[in-house]
Formats: C-alpha cells, structure tokens, sequence
C-alpha cells in the first residue's frame, strides 16, 4: 500500500469519524431541548422580568445591562433575549455567553418589561399642574444623571418618590471621580426650550375645565419623558423552534466529509509530488548522475529541502570535479619523474650504465620533489578540508617579514638579489608557522623570477582598518592571460613545467587556501618585463575574545 494512499485513507477515517461524533453529539442535544418541557421558562419568567424591570428603573437606561442578563441565564438555565420596542436587540444570552454556541430559536414565552413610572396625581390637588411640571423636570434630569453615571461604570440607587416619581442617587459605597461627577451634573441642567415645552402641554389640559384633567397631565408626562427614560422591552425566555429536521444534518455531516476527504487528496498531492520528484533525483545521484537537481517552487518547508538537496548536488559535483582534477594533475606531475626513476633503475639493473655519486645525487634529488609534491598535496587537501590544523595568536607582521628576510638572506645573496623588509609594526591573529610558510613561498617564487642585480620588498602596513603584506619583486612578470591561473594547482610561470626554475606548482595554492582560512584575501599584479606584487590583506586583532581578532567561524581547526 502506497504513503500516499495510507495517508489519505487515515485523514478519511479520522475526518468520517469526527463529523459522526459532532452529529451524533448536536441530535443527542438537539432532542434534550425537544422534550424539556416549557413550564420551566414560565416559572422563571416573573423572576428575569422583575429584575430587568428593576435594573432599567434604577439605572434609568439599558446599557450595560448585559451582565445581569447573562447572570440570570446562568441562574435560570434559560436562553434571555431581551428586544427593544423599536426592534433593536439590546442583549441575547445566546451570543453574550458563548460566541462559539451555535444561535438557537428565540423562546415563545414573553413578557413586557416597563421601565417607565407613572404619574399618579392623587392628593395633589389643585396643585396638580405645578406637581407634574415638577416631576417631568426632575424625572428626565435624573434619569439622565443616572443613565451618565450608569454608563461611567458607578453604581445607582432609586428611590420611590411622590406621585411614583422615582429619585436617583449614587450609592453609598460608589466612588465617583470628580470629572465624571461634573460630566453628569450637566445632565442636571434643563434647557429653557423644554420647559416651555413642557409649560404649553401641561397648560393645554388645564385649557376648558375648572380642574385639572388628571388623566391628561399624566399623559402629558409620560409624553414629555418618553425621550429621555429607558424604552420598553419585550424578553423572551426559552428556546422555540423545538422540531427536528434531520436532512439538512445529515447533508451538512457529509459536506463536511466531503470536503475533508477532498482537501487531503488535494494536499497528499502537493505534499507528496514534490517528494516523488526528490526521491527520482536522489536515485539519479545514487546511479553517479551529478547533474542531477529538482525545481524550487515557493518558500515553504518542501522548497526550503529542495535548495538543500540542490545545494548538496553542487558540493557532490564540485567534489568530484575537484577529484578528477586532482588525478589528472598527479597523475601528470608523477608520470614523467616515476618514469625518469624507472629507466635509471632499469639501466643500472641491466648493467647499461655505471653508478656513480653524480647518478645517485640525481636520483636522491628527484626523489625528494616527488617527496615534497606529495607533503604540498596533502596540506593542500587538509586545508580545502577545513582539517589543516592552525594554532593561532597574537602576530607582529613586522617581526614575522623579518624572520622571513633572514631565513631566505643567504638564497637571495647566493642568487644576487637584495632582500629587504619595509614594515611597521600590525598585529593579526594567525598561525605564525603557517603565515611564515605563506610568504616563504612567495619569497621561494620571487627569487626563482628575479635575475642577479634584481631586488625584492617585503612591506606590511595598516590601511582602513586590515593589515596589507606585499611581496614585490623587480623579475621577469607574468603575462596578462596567465594571471588568472597563477593560483591554481600545478600551474608554473615556466609552460615548458621544468624543474630548474619551478617547484611542484602547489605552493600558491596552498598559499591562497591558508590566506583564506585566516579570514584574508591575496591577490597578483604584474607585467611583463617590469616584474610582480603579490598584496595579502589580513583582519587586524581587533576587540575579540581575549583582545584578539574573532576566528573564522568557518573554518572549526581554526
């Protein structure tokens, strides 16, 4: 059985499964709230109504009345929806205590929750008109002191008052910040219009009988505060709606299915097609095809291991390279000299030629180059390794460019040549062993270019913030289109590659790759006839660890 396959029969299994338990779960609550029987909300019906009742006379508006009702759908079991007259729902259980619940029916079990107080003008007399003018005043003020501190989050107490007019008042325990207290006593302040207002409609009662029509001025107050106290509520109690239609259930169920089983097959194939394409290119690396390599669609995880992939193809096929050219060049280099050795041998086995010391010194001198090509193509294999050991410290280039001058004084006075050292004193962080071998070399390589009468410089100095070695001399050049090649293996200024004036044709490239390894670049200039400059540039020891320069973090011997 196929992954692909595997996957996408277990996501099935799991998906089936997990939309048969939900299923099952919301008809199993689904028929708790068919049989639960109605009498329950209308048991509990007087209690919400009165509380709400309660709530919206004391606070004379309806805002932040959602806690209470949520309260009271916790205490009761019930869902609360409580509408405003004008339809607008001011709070609905359903949706305030869980967001994620699915929204059930509204209940048929209703009532009317008034908030508004009457005017009840009994004993007022013939001050009847002077009492409602009051109450309206002080009614509406009140309630929008009560409803501004309501909603600056202070508590509010009422209190019944003549003719049922209530009175509002901070609680005792309530701590009212001083500008929330100013806020709200603007609200204390009646505009002159309203008043007139209210003096012509409590006059137009009074207009053709001897006394006041008491039922016109409590009418005409229940006008006058209609805009300012809390609108009438209709709550609903329960949940309504109670049948059972299994249809769309079950269609949903297997929509739900559907899609799941669709989306893992869509995503099995995005997933694993890419991996089908790597596991092809890894069996074409494992066969010897280095060419090998895969797209790279995206930025994800899968595009992430397709570079990686890629970029191990590189260093397989740039290992290889290096390898087969690494034969070749040992190959050639061994070839001719082993060959040399071998006629000798033969010769003086067969008797064809006499030994003498001048033949043994020829052949003790061929056999030590094979010797030293053999040590420069082992550092030179340790150093592209990461593997060349290094014991790095604190370096004087000005010391070390001496200590070169005096090692090589004797060649360069044997040959004709003038040595001499410019320098001031740099400090690196190096391996002095190794950097002694780097201009060791290039000193090798300048007396073997320079004539009698020639001159060679050693300088070091500290230019913008890296250390500068030059090695110059004034011999015979290299020629512009064999610059490039200075540096690689086996190559020689000499094209004839003879021994007299060439080494084993390492000696740069081991100087390059020891160079880079100390964080440094090294470069050539030259002409024909005038004579060569080999610059190094080298990181200064700056504020590292222990005062010196941070080691190359890619290099671990170092």
């Amino acid at each position: 059985m196929s992954f692909r396959f595997r996957v996408l029969a277990l996501v099935m299994l799991v998906a089936v499964s997990a939309t048969a338990a939900t299923a099952w779960l919301i008809l199993r609550g689904a028929a708790q709230q068919i049989n639960a029987p109605d009498d329950a909300a209308s048991a509990q019906l007087d209690l919400i109504t009165t509380e709400l009742t309660d709530y919206a006379r004391r606070h004379g508006t309806w805002e932040r009345v959602t806690g209470l009702v949520v309260q009271l759908g916790r205490r009761t079991g019930q869902r609360i929806h409580l509408v405003a007259e004008s339809g607008a729902v001011i709070v609905d259980t359903d949706t305030e205590s869980d967001p994620d619940r699915p929204v059930r029916p509204i209940g048929e079990v209703s009532a009317l929750v008034n908030p508004r107080p009457s005017l009840d003008l009994t004993g007022a007399g013939r001050n009847a008109a002077t009492v409602t003018l009051r109450a309206i005043k002080d009614y509406r003020a009140g309630v929008r002191f009560a409803a501004c501190l309501t909603r600056n989050g202070v508590e509010v107490t009422a209190a019944p008052g003549a003719y049922g007019v209530p009175t509002f008042t901070v609680a005792e325990e309530a701590r009212v910040p001083q500008p929330t207290l100013d806020t709200c006593d603007g609200y204390l302040r009646e505009p002159p219009d309203a008043l007139d207002e209210d003096r012509r409609r409590v006059k137009a009662c009074l207009a053709y009988t001897a006394e006041p029509d008491r039922a016109c001025l409590a009418q005409a107050f229940a006008d006058r505060i209609d805009g300012v106290a809390p609108p009438r509520a209709r709550v609903f109690v329960g949940v309504g709606g109670r049948s059972l239609v299994l249809g769309p259930l079950l269609a949903a169920a297997a929509g739900v299915a559907g899609v799941a089983i669709l989306a893992t097959a869509v995503l099995s194939h995005r997933v694993l097609q890419p991996i089908s394409t790597l596991t092809a290119a890894s069996q074409r690396l494992g066969r010897g095809d280095l060419t090998s390599r895969v797209p790279v669609e995206g930025n994800d995880e899968l595009a992430m291991l397709a570079r990686a992939f890629n970029r191990m193809a590189d260093s397989l096929q740039r290992g290889e390279e290096r390898q087969r050219r690494l034969i070749a060049d040992v190959a050639h280099e061994l070839r001719t000299p082993l060959a040399n050795l071998r006629g000798y041998l033969e010769a003086l086995s067969d008797g064809v030629i006499k030994p003498d010391p001048d033949l043994f010194a020829s052949l003790y001198e061929e056999a030590v180059l094979q010797q030293r090509i053999v040590d420069d193509l082992q550092d030179l294999a340790l150093a592209e390794a990461g593997s060349l050991a290094y014991h790095r410290t604190t370096v004087d280039l000005a010391e070390l460019l001496e200590t070169c001058h005096t090692a090589h004084r004797a060649g360069a006075d044997a040959a004709g040549v003038s040595l001499t050292v410019t320098a001031e004193p740099v400090l690196v962080y190096a391996d002095p062993d190794r950097m002694r071998q780097v201009i060791g070399n290039l000193i090798t390589n300048a007396l073997r270019a320079t004539g009698r009468g020639g001159r060679i410089t050693l300088t070091a100095e500290h230019t913008d913030g890296s250390a500068l070695v030059r090695v110059e001399d004034t011999g015979s050049g290299i020629a512009p289109e064999a610059l490039p090649y200075v540096f690689d293996r086996f190559w020689r200024a000499d094209s004839a590659r003879g021994r007299t004036t060439g080494g084993s044709g390492l000696g740069l490239a081991i100087v390059r790759q020891i160079v880079t390894d100390h964080g440094g670049t090294i470069r050539v200039a030259s002409a024909l006839g005038v004579g060569t400059t080999f610059t190094i540039t080298l990181p200064v020891a700056g504020p590292g660890r222990d005062g010196r320069a941070t080691p190359d973090p890619g290099n671990p011997t170092a």
